[in-house]
């Protein structure tokens, strides 16, 4: 199980730490990759070091692809790299999740169509699909999630469709959730 997630400077570190932190615990190898050479500086000031290059990124090494939330998402949205992967993703039915901020990208490429979703609720716009207002939503190979505030249950989510719910119940047992 292998996951990829793309940042650049702007990225919601909780929504980006909180759910590489759940998916790691869940045994997921999840690489990081920043659309500005191997740093990006969060939101709020943290920066993540060491990050992997967007051209060394080969989409069929994995089975999912995370797009954090926050300030980046412009960018992110407006990256012909990032919208070619979208859509490499999509085509070859892998997992394309996207959280907070993140999910109108998918919703402005048309990927939402007929999908139910969630997203901040007050970047909601007719994306063709069903907003729905809770936390994450899983329709499937799409995971959306809410808010920074849904950052756990999103890395939840996106770790029952990599490894099953098994290990997802495993690992909130491990952390009291």
């Amino acid at each position: 199980m292998k996951a990829c997630m793309v940042v650049t400077n702007g990225f919601e570190e909780v929504e980006t730490v909180g759910t590489y932190a759940i998916l790691r615990r869940g045994g997921v190898d999840v690489q990081i990759y920043s659309l500005k050479g191997d740093a990006a500086v969060g939101r709020f000031g943290l920066t993540c070091a060491d990050l992997h290059s967007m051209d060394a990124l080969h989409p069929q090494d994995f089975d999912a692809l995370i797009l954090p939330g926050g300030p980046q998402y412009e960018e992110l949205e407006n990256s012909t790299a990032v919208q070619d992967l979208i859509k490499t993703f999509v085509e070859e039915e892998r997992y394309v999740c996207a959280l907070c901020a993140s999910p109108t990208i998918l919703g402005r490429a048309g990927y939402l169509k007929g999908k139910q979703y969630t997203c901040f609720t007050s970047m909601n716009e007719d994306f063709g699909g069903t907003y729905v207002d809770q936390y994450v939503v899983r329709d499937d190979k799409i995971i959306t999630g809410r808010s920074a505030a849904a950052s756990i249950d999103f890395g939840f989510a996106i770790l029952e469709a990599l490894a099953g719910k098994e290990k997802s119940d495993q690992v909130k047992r491990s952390i009291y959730y």
